[in-house]
């Protein structure tokens, strides 16, 4: 499915569950746009950043690549979510992630419409990462994927169980290149 502009969303979003709380006249209090496309294991974020005379800078960033292939109600429910955390941040004044405001406006939204569910968490496809790197631990045999190589990594559940939760270089993790992988 094509991407939707945003903008229009977040005011119809803003307007019917938000009270217009999220707008100052008809400017948005945070700025809304689709990521570049790095965006990759989350379907969006919202965030405060520097102070700009008196006032953060806030924003919410949908991802391009998680939500461009999925319905149209995945991205309404992505950017309601985020526009919660807004809410929170920018009209409570609270300092809080998925906290009793946040179900509390979440629960509100979800029993006035059907159009789509907002959840704490998504359950989109998100691409897996193939790693780089098997980390193995000559004591117990576990494997760990590992993007890069990490020198001085020990196997911890080894180093729990065998060296009082301390360090050792019996639990000296090898690494193999996962391109190995058969």
């Amino acid at each position: 499915m094509p991407l939707v502009p945003l903008l229009p969303l977040f005011h119809y979003f803003n307007r019917e569950h938000f009270e217009e709380a999220l707008t100052l006249g008809s400017k948005p209090m945070v700025s809304v746009r689709w990521s570049d496309g790095r965006l990759r294991k989350t379907a969006g974020f919202y965030r405060r950043t520097q102070k700009i005379s008196d006032r953060y800078r806030s924003e919410i960033v949908l991802s391009r690549p998680l939500l461009e292939n999925l319905p149209q109600s995945a991205t309404e429910s992505t950017l309601c979510h985020e526009m919660i955390h807004a809410w929170i941040d920018l009209v409570l004044g609270v300092s809080e992630s998925h906290g009793p405001n946040f179900h509390a406006r979440m629960d509100a939204i979800n029993s006035t419409q059907k159009r789509f569910h907002v959840s704490v968490r998504h359950k989109f496809p998100v691409p897996v990462d193939v790693p780089k790197w098997w980390a193995v631990c000559p004591s117990c045999s576990n494997r760990f994927p590992y993007k890069r190589l990490l020198r001085g990594a020990a196997c911890k559940q080894c180093c729990n169980t065998y060296h009082g939760g301390n360090w050792h270089p019996s639990c000296l993790l090898s690494y193999e290149p996962a391109s190995n992988e058969g």
